[in-house]
């Protein structure tokens, strides 16, 4: 998968401002690209995709959906509590900047937002991206076990005795939840494994 294509055939579809495009892309491509973005890079992006893809015919609107993807993450430092505002305030600039339906992109807005603590809302786009956004913690075992090492990369800076709690809270407040996955289709791809993968590293943790 070509993210640059991809992301330029998305904006060319809002019909204007072409050069734009191209503008974006080189910020959305640098800012995934940082060298301490060892798991929420570009090829977060691309899995996500790959995710939403087979979920297409159950998709209101999946451009809103894959602008939604691109911006998510695209402000992420592990010292400040409020990425997921800020990403969603600029994606929400970048497509005013676009001519991108004030609608659509308030749509994008609330998608990003609920990829911060992942609760059950009304929108069926909004629960298949936070979903999807969750998928890799019901890959296979080797796969989950790379991203929580890609993730204490990110969080380097804090030293055990700070991260591991952290990291244990977040563990239980998964496993606390009734379903982690909020579809049917994700559910029923990951919701076991993600369990297994999560009390595995809980496990290791305590």
């Amino acid at each position: 998968m070509e993210l640059h294509t991809v992301f330029i055939e998305l904006t060319a579809r809002s019909g204007r401002y072409e050069d734009l495009g191209g503008q974006l892309w080189q910020e959305i491509a640098t800012g995934y690209s940082l060298p301490d973005r060892y798991y929420h890079n570009l090829t977060h992006l691309e899995h996500l995709i790959r995710e939403l893809d087979p979920c297409k015919p159950l998709i209101d609107d999946y451009d809103t959906l894959l602008y939604a993807i691109f911006y998510h993450d695209l402000i992420y430092a592990v010292q400040r509590q409020d990425n997921e505002e800020q990403s969603a305030l600029l994606a929400v600039n970048r497509l005013a900047a676009l001519g991108f339906d004030a609608t659509r992109a308030e749509r994008c807005r609330q998608h990003i937002l609920a990829t911060k603590a992942h609760r059950a809302g009304s929108d069926p786009d909004t629960l298949l991206f936070a979903d999807a956004d969750l998928s890799i913690l019901g890959q296979p075992a080797a796969i989950y076990d790379s991203y929580y090492r890609q993730i204490r990369q990110e969080y380097i800076v804090y030293p055990d005795v700070l991260y591991i709690p952290g990291r244990i809270k977040v563990l239980n407040h998964f496993l606390g939840m009734s379903h982690i996955y909020k579809t049917p289709h994700f559910h029923t791809l990951y919701e076991q494994q993600a369990r297994l993968n999560l009390e595995r590293e809980l496990a290791l943790l305590q």
